[in-house]
């Protein structure tokens, strides 16, 4: 059986990254490995054992092209409005929340943030299958 243990996403400004990942979601750095010509940082937290891993590729000055195939990262949360309104004092601009209710009962509570290069991440409330 297959396990997920990282997704990566390549990031311009290392301090920027790490800072709005820690400030968000209190996601830590587990590991740093420094090569010739790029960085790879893996982010974690003590509530599991996936990590987001940060690549920044030395020199480059130009913003990534998040292209078309990307979708989003998602995290589940213990309260959903607590973390919005922190998100919200901490300045990072996250969406509106949304009660997603397709049938008229609602499965989902969440809202969308930005992180520093534009990757979208929904932040869903922690219950049912969003564990």
């Amino acid at each position: 059986m297959a396990k997920l243990i990282h997704s990566m996403i390549r990031v311009l400004d290392e301090a920027r990254s790490l800072a709005f990942y820690e400030t968000a979601f209190g996601l830590k750095v587990a590991e740093r490995l420094d090569f010739d010509s790029f960085t790879l940082i893996y982010l974690s937290n003590p509530e599991q054992s996936f990590e987001l891993e940060l690549t920044v590729n030395k020199g480059r000055t130009e913003a990534y092209n998040l292209g078309d195939g990307y979708g989003h990262l998602a995290l589940s949360v213990d309260d959903v409005d607590a973390a919005h309104a922190r998100m919200t004092a901490a300045g990072l601009a996250p969406r509106k929340l949304v009660d997603f209710a397709p049938a008229g009962s609602v499965i989902a509570r969440f809202f969308f943030i930005a992180d520093p290069d534009g990757y979208q991440i929904e932040v869903l409330q922690r219950g049912g299958r969003y564990l």
